[in-house]
């Protein structure tokens, strides 16, 4: 029985591990920077914590920081990897709170349906798994069409700007509506989806992050309301995620669903 307990377990670690190697986040050791200084962020490519592989540069459709006066458009030369992580090299200009955002083009997996179920019940996307139920196809493999568009909210300097509201016009995105770095240990934060310029409802968003000490904050599953808006309660000083899957089934060709990802990060502190 002993056995067969750590066997289930060693699986099921694994299945968590192949499921949260999805997501991805654009993670500063600290998100307040100096004025006029030259920037590297690092993408991980896995969980909050670990980049399981880095991007290739052919995969990225745009990169772009929103400073106080302008928008910048970087092309892929800012991009380099180091193992499995990729970093992206910027730069700040005058006091004010950025966004910096990085958007994929679309990539193709398949995968079993056993993983596919605790992708989609991980993720909250309770809909897609329902429905494959109801169709008697919740065992079958599936193939996903998939794009990733990430975030970070930047503070500059010690004056604010209400540059963290803008809209960088991905598939999927993840639109502060109070400048996170008003907000003190405690707080909470109201934040918009958008997929395709549109807010969502009834759409599964998670919340996390880690504290300054690295301990795991709770993750909060939420759902957006008629307008697209949840609000992340903010508790402790550290650094924070958002992020949301919208996924349709699609029609036609080889692919079964098409799914864009949006992650947002900032630190409280």
């Amino acid at each position: 029985m002993r056995r067969s307990l750590a066997v289930l377990g060693t699986l099921c670690l694994g299945l968590t591990t192949v499921l949260s190697a999805h997501d991805m986040f654009l993670r500063l050791r600290s998100f307040f920077l100096a004025e006029n200084t030259a920037v590297i962020v690092p993408l991980l490519n896995g969980t909050f914590s670990t980049s399981e592989n880095s991007i290739d540069r052919n995969r990225i459709a745009d990169i772009s920081l929103i400073a106080p006066r302008e928008r910048v458009r970087y092309d892929t030369s800012v991009v380099t990897a180091r193992g499995d992580t990729t970093f992206l090299r910027i730069a700040t200009e005058g006091a004010g709170t950025y966004v910096l955002g990085l958007s994929t083009r679309p990539s193709q997996l398949k995968i079993s349906g056993k993983e596919f179920a605790g992708y989609l019940e991980e993720e909250g996307l309770t809909e897609v798994l329902d429905a494959r139920k109801h169709d008697g196809t919740a065992a079958d493999s599936a193939s996903e069409r998939y794009a990733k568009h990430v975030k970070a909210v930047l503070q500059v300097g010690t004056a604010r700007s209400d540059g963290y509201a803008s809209v960088l016009g991905y598939p999927a995105e993840i639109i502060p509506l109070d400048n996170p770095y008003s907000l003190k240990p405690g707080g909470r934060l109201r934040v918009r989806a958008l997929v395709n310029g549109t807010p969502v409802a009834n759409l599964a968003v998670l919340a996390g992050g880690r504290s300054t000490g690295e301990a795991r904050l709770p993750v909060q599953t939420l759902r957006t309301g008629s307008d697209g808006e949840v609000t992340i309660s903010v508790s402790r000083r550290g650094t924070y995620y958002v992020k949301f899957i919208s996924m349709v089934k699609a029609t036609g060709g080889v692919t079964d669903y098409v799914s864009n990802w949006a992650t947002l990060t900032f630190q409280v502190r």
